[in-house]
């Protein structure tokens, strides 16, 4: 592994979360996200229809306007409400407060994950280092929730998230004074690699976490980076991540990274991964899989 230190700066962070144990197992779980539908056979059907009469000549007009337009959507809210606690999880707390707050963050969301923000001249380091990454076999997997945020399919295989964690772990025992493995400050489960003095800071220096459930995980990258990144198929920006007159709970840089599901994938994660710490640290580190 070797460690080359730029002239760039760099900030001191004050404290980091305590070392997670060394070995957390990993978590099996279908992610999926139900569609909003409603099947009435045919009793059910008549009753809704009598029922339905009925409330035209006995409840008020506004009322029963009030009713017709209300059920469908309550069903419709906890639905939504189902399918993000299935994602399971994650920065936000599981509870209906988390699933409001995230209600009104939709407001607010990226339209498009897949356009990198906007360079900025004067950010340090000044530039990317990713170049010519080949292009991410097949289609891109489909991706749902804010916070948590999880794919749905081509989910990484456990080997790959196994060896990940370990050169993760590997590179902090070598440099112990750069980094530290610790349980992500941003997702609050989920293991994570933080920079001890980020000049970038995020998450108190958290540079990546991975999710243990689909082995997709998180990064803040150089902008430059990212527009490799999402043209090459590897991964795409976090909606949360906006710009504009409401305040973004993440940084325009924050980027989600599919899950590596094969050799050949885990090495192109690890270059990405090199990238975040060379945007948090302004450090050029390589990342050595076992």
């Amino acid at each position: 592994m070797s460690l080359t230190v730029t002239s760039e700066p760099s900030k001191t962070m004050s404290s980091l979360p305590s070392d997670p144990s060394s070995q957390q197992p990993t978590v099996n779980m279908v992610i999926r996200q139900d569609p909003f539908y409603v099947t009435l056979d045919a009793s059910a059907l008549l009753a809704v229809s009598i029922l339905t009469v009925l409330g035209m000549h006995f409840v008020d007009h506004l009322l029963l306007e009030f009713l017709i337009i209300a059920v469908p959507i309550a069903l419709l809210i906890h639905n939504d409400y189902l399918n993000f606690l299935k994602l399971g999880p994650g920065g936000t707390p599981p509870t209906p407060a988390g699933y409001a707050r995230l209600t009104f963050y939709r407001l607010f969301t990226l339209r498009d994950p897949f356009t990198p923000p906007p360079r900025d001249v004067v950010s340090s380091p000044s530039t990317g280092i990713l170049t010519k990454l080949p292009y991410r076999p097949g289609p891109r997997p489909t991706v749902a929730g804010l916070a948590p945020q999880r794919q749905l399919n081509q989910h990484g295989s456990v080997e790959c998230y196994n060896r990940l964690r370990s050169a993760l772990e590997n590179l902090s025992k070598k440099n112990p004074t750069v980094f530290v493995t610790a349980t992500s400050c941003l997702e609050k489960h989920g293991f994570a690699l933080f920079a001890r003095h980020p000049l970038n800071v995020c998450g108190n220096g958290e540079i990546v976490h991975i999710h243990s459930s689909d082995r997709s995980m998180h990064m803040n990258l150089h902008p430059d980076d990212i527009k490799e990144i999402l043209e090459k198929g590897w991964g795409q920006r976090h909606p949360m991540a906006w710009t504009g007159w409401v305040r973004a709970p993440l940084p325009t840089t924050f980027t989600m990274i599919y899950a590596p599901r094969d050799e050949s994938d885990l090495k192109i994660v690890c270059q990405i991964i090199e990238a975040a710490i060379w945007y948090v640290i302004a450090e050029k580190v390589e990342i050595e899989l076992d």
